[in-house]
């Protein structure tokens, strides 16, 4: 990974938005996240386009299905050259290791744990018991049984699982500036406290992408503590 720890979450379908705010932040930042918004709408020729800025990528899909059909997305999507790219870590173990068999070996596949979104009560309305720790943990090591190389959990997580995994890679979204909105997430940390607990990189979107001045936002201490 780069010395600096975030990727900057590009959650847009535009592929002109998502370049210009790219172009703006590339001097402040250490990647690009791209999720299913982008990816939906510009697919691999959109992944293609924003690698030209020069930052490595995380492509933030989330694959969850069966052991197979993962292993041929991992192999299409193999040839974008990718630094993370992730699945699911709900989809098991068979699953996991089939799409680190699949993946190109320069590229990093991480499992998701608990999405920073869900609390307790939401963890029990499907039908997972306990706190989000407790699921977090299960999912972490069966991801490093599967041979993957790291998870995305929430930075309240991360330092007990980096006390686990010391080797491990941990991206962390939910990320907040200080002061900031948190939006729709519900387990957040400011930047600091992130990596201060064991985080590996931090991804951090809205109080960058919709700031009047990304680029200053990027920039600000407080966004990216190095």
């Amino acid at each position: 990974m780069t010395a600096n720890p975030v990727f900057v979450a590009l959650d847009t379908p535009e592929l002109a938005k998502a370049r210009a705010v790219a172009v703006a932040v590339r001097d402040h930042v250490g990647g690009l996240k791209l999720g299913l918004e982008f990816f939906m709408a510009q697919g691999p020729a959109g992944v293609r386009a924003l690698a030209e800025v020069g930052l490595p990528i995380f492509l933030d899909v989330k694959l969850h299905d069966i052991p197979n059909t993962v292993a041929g997305a991992m192999r299409s999507l193999s040839p974008l050259g990718l630094a993370i790219v992730n699945v699911h870590g709900a989809g098991g173990r068979a699953m996991m290791a089939a799409a680190r068999e699949a993946m190109a070996p320069e590229t990093k596949v991480i499992a998701v744990t608990v999405l920073t979104s869900l609390d307790a009560a939401d963890l029990g309305d499907i039908g997972v018991a306990g706190a989000a720790d407790a699921q977090v943990a299960r999912l972490a090591e069966l991801a490093r049984a599967a041979g993957l190389d790291g998870i995305v959990c929430s930075a309240h997580e991360v330092a007990a699982r980096r006390a686990a995994w010391a080797d491990g890679l941990f991206v962390i979204p939910g990320i907040r500036p200080a002061g900031s909105d948190i939006g729709d997430q519900k387990r957040v940390m400011t930047p600091r406290q992130a990596l201060d607990a064991g985080a590996s990189v931090l991804v951090v979107g809205r109080p960058i992408t919709a700031a009047a001045d990304p680029a200053a936002a990027a920039a600000a201490p407080a966004a990216s503590p190095r």
